[in-house]
């Protein structure tokens, strides 16, 4: 099946970045993970310390930047260290997204098809024929037409989940749409969402960390270097280094690509720069311009709640993560952070 239906003729669509040469991978087990200096790399390194403080001021809790795949920088702060954990918030949508692709691959569902063939009838309060029109494919990419103008937006109850839309007519984000994928999985491959997970991602990669229920959300929780590694698992197109993990290219391509035209800065749960418009969570408005203004056009990413980043750059091998509270204000995914995090970045790298 091909999953990027939709997109062949989306004048956005263009094909993968190639995957950068000599990308090193850190063993499943342990601390090791060899470094590059920013001397080697013919960076700025009169740009380092600026970046510093430009995220202690902005309450950052952990950063690193990878470039392909060694660790250039990584920095603590406070007393926030290596060992601690910290919420992904949204960016673990990103997680998902290669969970369902996984599944799809592996022959247990079809993005396609209605949710409810894996979900069961009467998962919300829409007609039976409301429910079959809604696919896979609608839950990720926030295009389902459920009412997200319900008292609480995140709300999994049958009775929180209405119609208001046709599914594909219209793109809000929606969170309760996307939490029904663990459901959606589950049915699926007939296990929980979260064994499913381990076993196919994060036990193959070496990540730590786990989901956690709170209140309708699940939310991941992880170390800083758990988020890079799955970071390097996107630069490298859903392979640890020889090791398959998501081998449907077809599927990595349109998750990380235009998914639709309603907000064409948004694949299957990643959020894209380079595009010539964006919406945003919490709002009906559609911005013109870039995502991220000051960021190499090609940059994918995973972006949550309180300013988590989780910035992918193929054209640069560069994969960047900040966990921290947040820098400017409480927004649930991309924020102004993201581009002055890139001035500062630019000045580093430039």
């Amino acid at each position: 099946m091909n999953c990027s239906k939709d997109k062949m003729d989306d004048p956005d669509t263009k094909d993968p970045d190639p995957i950068p040469s000599a990308l090193y991978f850190p063993p499943l087990t342990g601390d090791v993970w060899e470094t590059i200096s920013i001397a080697e790399l013919g960076w700025k390194a009169e740009a380092e310390q600026p970046l510093y403080t430009f995220l202690e001021e902005n309450n950052t809790d952990a950063f690193i930047i990878l470039k392909d795949g060694r660790i250039v920088l990584e920095k603590y702060f406070g007393t926030f260290d290596a060992s601690q954990n910290h919420s992904w918030n949204s960016a673990a949508k990103t997680l998902t997204s290669l969970t369902v692709g996984i599944a799809q691959q592996e022959g247990f569902l079809d993005i396609d098809k209605p949710s409810s063939d894996y979900m069961g009838e009467g998962w919300s309060s829409l007609s039976p024929e409301q429910e079959t029109a809604i696919t896979v494919r609608h839950h990720l990419t926030m295009t389902t037409g459920l009412d997200y103008t319900v008292a609480n937006n995140a709300c999994t109850d049958k009775e929180c989940l209405l119609y208001k839309n046709e599914p594909g007519s219209y793109w809000y984000y929606h969170q309760a749409a996307y939490t029904l994928l663990d459901n959606i999985v589950t049915g699926a491959v007939n296990e929980d969402f979260k064994s499913y997970f381990n076993a196919k991602i994060k036990n193959k990669i070496g990540m730590q960390g786990s989901w956690i229920k709170t209140g309708y959300l699940n939310l991941y929780f992880s170390n800083l270097r758990s988020m890079a590694r799955f970071g390097l698992l996107n630069l490298n197109q859903g392979r640890w280094d020889e090791t398959p993990v998501l081998a449907d290219q077809a599927y990595f391509t349109a998750a990380t690509t235009t998914s639709q035209d309603l907000n064409k800065s948004y694949g299957f749960l990643y959020w894209l720069n380079g595009k010539d418009g964006f919406k945003v969570p919490s709002s009906e408005a559609l911005f013109t311009g870039k995502l991220i203004p000051a960021a190499p056009n090609d940059l994918f990413a995973g972006l949550g709640a309180f300013d988590q980043k989780l910035h992918i750059v193929p054209s640069k091998g560069l994969v960047v993560v900040r966990m921290g509270d947040s820098a400017n204000s409480d927004e649930l995914g991309p924020t102004t952070f993201d581009n002055e995090l890139w001035e500062k970045i630019n000045a580093l790298i430039n």
